[in-house]
């Protein structure tokens, strides 16, 4: 036992100190705190002074370390009757009624989860992670509870994988600030419709457009929940689609050919899909001797370039006679796939004229899927949806 006087470290004006016990050579230190009965109890919910003493109580909770010493508290403190709440905790300034460790302590957890993983702060203070994520998640509970997002013009809608097997997180931004408005589990009508269910009419109805991917159950309920807004189909998501298309014509194509046709066009999925400003040097002269062996991929790589002057246009007429073209080239060329996609094309075109007016897009939302990514990754995955949609929101947070 030491004689070393820690009373310090404890200056909370409802408690005081009774006892301390600093065992030096286990590195641990206890410390005793009674209610200081010079101040009246407080109802922790309320805040209102409580004249009625129902019963005394007694738990151990962890307080941040002192130097390098584990720091344990056993408070002592009174169920109070109080006159709006009835029998509640009082509050001693130091715990909060529903944690296993000290306020402060919370705090320091919470500085540490902006750079570090569960595990890791968990490690860091010898906490089970499951501590750590609950004082983390009721923390992003408080802060975005009735959170109020304002009226946003322009949102941009896009699922994320969330782990194998078709699981996808809907992730909708507000397309100019990039901050992260609701993240809901699916990708199907309901989830989508479940973040316009909590919008009131103002504003949805300051919605001017959506930029998404051409999505079935995502169309559906914009036009049902939010018919004011303009459907916006954004390059990235209309080329991404029509690279499946070079994929499958290319792999068609790879089961015709003969033993040397074969071992040319062997790995060269990801070659066709690139950009040809980002084809390395010694990329180019395999390209041009795969699309000088093959009519039916050089069509399709062709088609890719064609396809993404369509957003180059600003007038709808224009870019409507353009489309019309480009699908007319796609049927004349008789690839079963390539008229497929015409055909889509032309059934989704409404979303894609709607760029000439509002010209949005989803590259801010593949930069924020990235950084989930990241997030995810770091986490070694979340079992939590909700925990896990809480943080992403967080990481996005617009701070004034």
């Amino acid at each position: 036992m030491s004689g070393i006087n820690i009373k310090a470290f404890f200056k909370f004006c409802r408690v005081k100190v009774a006892k301390q016990v600093v065992e030096t050579a286990e590195k641990v230190v206890k410390v005793t705190v009674v209610p200081d009965k010079r101040y009246k109890p407080v109802c922790h919910k309320c805040n209102r002074a409580a004249d009625k003493i129902h019963s005394y109580r007694e738990r151990t909770v962890r307080d941040l370390n002192i130097f390098d010493a584990k720091t344990f508290i056993r408070v002592v403190y009174r169920v109070v009757r109080c006159n709006r709440c009835g029998d509640v905790v009082e509050d001693t300034e130091l715990v909060h009624p529903y944690m296993r460790v000290t306020k402060r302590l919370a705090n320091y957890i919470l500085e540490l989860c902006r750079f570090m993983s569960l595990k890791e702060v968990a490690g860091h203070l010898g906490l089970d992670w499951k501590t750590v994520k609950e004082i983390h998640k009721r923390h992003l509970l408080d802060k975005f509870y009735g959170e109020d997002i304002g009226k946003p013009r322009f949102l941009a809608v896009d699922e994320i994988s969330l782990k194998k097997r078709h699981r996808y997180l809907t992730v909708v931004v507000d397309w100019e600030s990039g901050r992260v408005l609701w993240v809901g589990e699916g990708r199907r009508y309901e989830t989508l419709k479940e973040f316009f269910a909590s919008l009131n009419d103002e504003q949805r109805q300051s919605i001017e457009a959506i930029a998404m991917d051409m999505w079935d159950p995502y169309i559906k309920a914009v036009r049902e929940c939010c018919p004011g807004a303009r459907i916006v189909f954004d390059q990235f998501h209309v080329v991404q689609a029509f690279s499946k298309v070079i994929d499958k014509v290319r792999n068609e194509e790879y089961r015709k050919a003969d033993e040397e046709g074969k071992e040319l066009m062997k790995g060269s999925k990801y070659l066709l899909l690139k950009n040809k400003d980002n084809l390395r040097e010694e990329e180019v002269p395999r390209l041009r001797a795969i699309l000088e062996a093959n009519k039916a991929i050089t069509t399709v790589y062709i088609l890719k370039d064609y396809l993404k002057k369509l957003w180059h246009y600003k007038y709808p007429g224009s870019a409507r006679k353009f489309l019309d073209y480009w699908c007319c080239l796609a049927m004349q060329s008789k690839i079963r796939h390539v008229m497929a996609f015409a055909k889509t094309l032309k059934r989704y075109a409404y979303g894609i004229i709607n760029h000439c007016k509002y010209p949005l897009h989803t590259s801010r939302l593949e930069g924020i899927n990235n950084k989930i990514k990241v997030i995810k990754r770091r986490a070694y995955g979340f079992h939590d949806i909700e925990y896990f949609s809480l943080v992403i929101k967080n990481a996005f947070a617009v701070t004034n």
